[in-house]
């Protein structure tokens, strides 16, 4: 690996990854005001796992893109039947394209069971914050793309649908939070908003599949899918995931549905439970599996009992890797693909560990080795042969506070909290 990499000549200018520093500052502020009111908003194994996920995503994104835009610029060279002038209403006809394709393939994530083993993972976390706006599905890309394909068809630039498209994102990541309440009718009647989007995460029956808009909640009202928020919302998915390793979030769905199809008799009844509601099963087997109400009273959140000592040592850890994998982010388009591959490799492997530690699996031991990894990377990127003795000195001092750690005595692993 080249040394001396230019970590800040290229960058990308994605404005989702532009708007990193926005998010953080928001989950800053979020935190404050959990210290303020005193009350419970943000869990560190919870919120990590949301984050971690959210890289995972990003890492893997970064490769997937690359065919995905190639696809809708073919479609848009070969297959446009307009040739869309650059006014003010291609722009208002864009953004409420997006917006419709967006709906479409959110609902149909959550309707066709394949497509939901992409957005599951998205609403695992039973919290309801900004990080959870970042957590998203590694696999999500491969089934909802395609529903934007007719905007390429239609005329609209592949530069420009990535952009609105991107906005589109960043729009939704301030409705994810129970800190703002219900805004002003006007803007509840057209817009997606916190108090709509609550909804959409909450396991309750009446919830469930309701509220798919991404910026505009009219899409629900105009095709029957919107409910008013009522009563508060028991957050997460009706089969929860109970770990906080991201790479298991991202594959649980598919190893239950394989298993699901092994024991799920004819081949007709196969795709249906490919293709049909998740849930789905024959009458044989039971027939669909009913959804339960929570019983907000007896609830109780997936926790981990982490040792304070280790809680503070993955805190920091994890503030290198979100060092790391914002370089890698910004800095990608000038890596080759040997760098590419090492960097979100480790930058994956790295948040993985850290759910193997929350969860206080036999794989601990690992760490000790990510740590050299890490060291060697950190080195291997810095622009100045100056950062030696300093990745040195943080590479030791890391291995040293996590044997002590790792010599104390484990806590209890699992424990329970209320709703």
């Amino acid at each position: 690996m080249a040394k001396g990499f230019p970590i800040f000549k290229g960058m990308n200018i994605d404005p989702i990854i532009l708007s990193i520093p926005l998010y953080f500052t928001l989950i800053a502020i979020e935190l404050m005001i959990q210290l303020v009111r005193k009350r419970q908003i943000y869990r560190l194994n919870d919120a990590m796992t949301n984050i971690s996920c959210g890289i995972t995503q990003q890492i893997t994104g970064a490769f997937i893109k690359v065919a995905m835009v190639g696809v809708y610029q073919m479609a848009f060279e070969y297959l446009a039947v307009f040739h869309l002038p650059n006014s003010w209403w291609y722009w208002l006809l864009l953004i409420l394209g997006v917006d419709f394709c967006y709906y479409w393939g959110h609902r149909m994530s959550h309707e066709v069971n394949l497509f939901w083993g992409g957005h599951v993972v998205h609403h695992q976390s039973e919290d309801y914050n900004f990080s959870v706006a970042l957590r998203q599905g590694s696999f999500q890309a491969l089934w909802t793309f395609w529903f934007y394909l007719p905007l390429a068809i239609l005329g609209f630039n592949t530069l420009d649908f990535l952009l609105v498209s991107a906005l589109n994102t960043v729009y939704q990541f301030w409705i994810h939070t129970e800190t703002i309440g219900k805004l002003p009718k006007p803007i509840e009647w057209i817009f997606n908003t916190p108090s709509h989007h609550r909804v959409h995460h909450g396991k309750n029956p009446k919830y469930i599949d309701k509220n798919h808009a991404g910026s505009l909640i009219i899409w629900d009202r105009i095709f029957g899918t919107f409910q008013e928020e009522e009563e508060r919302p028991t957050y997460g998915i009706t089969k929860p995931i109970n770990t906080w390793n991201p790479i298991r979030a991202n594959l649980q769905h598919y190893l239950d549905m394989a298993r699901q199809l092994r024991e799920t008799p004819g081949f007709f009844n196969k795709l249906k439970v490919t293709f049909y509601k998740p849930g789905w099963r024959p009458e044989i087997l039971g027939g669909p599996i009913q959804v339960e109400e929570p019983n907000s009273d007896t609830y109780q959140k997936f926790n981990a009992n982490t040792w304070r000592h280790l809680q503070v040592y993955l805190f920091f850890q994890f503030i290198a890797i979100l060092g790391i994998t914002s370089i890698f982010l910004f800095t990608r388009d000038q890596m080759n693909i040997v760098q590419q591959l090492t960097f979100g490799g480790f930058i994956i492997w790295s948040v993985a560990q850290f759910g193997v530690l929350l969860e206080q699996s036999k794989w601990q031991a690992l760490e000790y080795l990510r740590l050299v990894a890490c060291g060697i990377l950190v080195y291997a990127i810095s622009p100045s042969p100056y950062f030696f003795i300093p990745t040195i000195v943080l590479s030791i001092g890391s291995l040293v506070a996590f044997y002590l750690i790792s010599r104390a005595p484990a806590p209890t692993i699992k424990q329970s909290i209320p709703h």
